[in-house]
């Protein structure tokens, strides 16, 4: 999958949100997917943010617009307008802290009570560079995600560890849902595919890709 620059020439837009507690690095994935920056300050910030990269796949290009709940995980203040319309997911814990993980169940429900039920979500351990402070092992967040059918990696947004293939196996898993559909509907009626449904496995590692994680090595 290829990074595209053009940002108003694009073939699909996906909605995707990053869910989770409070602290455990969303709005660092998404400054290190879109903008390639990572910021040490751990200050969050009240509102919605969202950012946009465009990428290639299949000769299609992609425009995820990501949002970022910037805060108000801290308040149970998210509401449904925030999941409207999202087809992608990524649900964060920390690997440092074994309560943000705890939280991923409430999480996944109220993201399964907001969205289709089968939105493509990817379970994120994230600031998996803090090998010397691993609170949750690699095994509980791939059987987690193995029992819910996630799909899952761990990645450090400090290091830039898996950040672009959590974002691109997503964004291309929903692709692949939404082609399916476009042709299986007829050309014609592409356009009016809604964006749901089962999630397809096209690739041999897309396998591998749900049980694969940094810090297993």
């Amino acid at each position: 999958m290829a990074a595209y620059k053009a940002e108003d020439d694009y073939d699909y837009l996906f909605k995707v949100v990053l869910i989770g507690d409070s602290g455990v690095g969303k709005s660092n994935l998404l400054s290190r997917f879109t903008r390639n920056e990572f910021s040490l300050e751990s200050k969050s910030t009240i509102g919605v943010e969202f950012a946009t990269r465009s990428l290639s796949v299949d000769s299609k290009v992609i425009k995820a617009q990501i949002w970022d709940t910037a805060g108000q995980e801290r308040y149970r203040a998210i509401t449904s307008a925030y999941y409207r319309g999202a087809v992608g997911a990524l649900l964060v814990y920390d690997v440092t802290r074994h309560s943000t993980f705890e939280n991923v169940e409430r999480w996944l429900k109220e993201l399964r009570d907001h969205t289709d039920p089968n939105i493509v979500v990817m379970l994120i351990g994230n600031k998996c560079d803090l090998r010397h402070l691993i609170a949750v092992p690699t095994a509980d967040g791939k059987d987690f995600a193995e029992r819910e059918s996630l799909y899952f990696m761990e990645t450090s947004a400090l290091e830039s560890t898996n950040v672009d293939s959590a974002f691109e196996e997503v964004l291309t898993q929903i692709y692949q849902i939404v082609s399916k559909r476009a042709v299986d509907a007829g050309d014609d009626a592409a356009s009016a595919v809604p964006i749901k449904g089962e999630k397809i496995n096209v690739k041999d590692d897309v396998s591998a890709m749900k049980r694969g994680g940094c810090c297993s090595n």
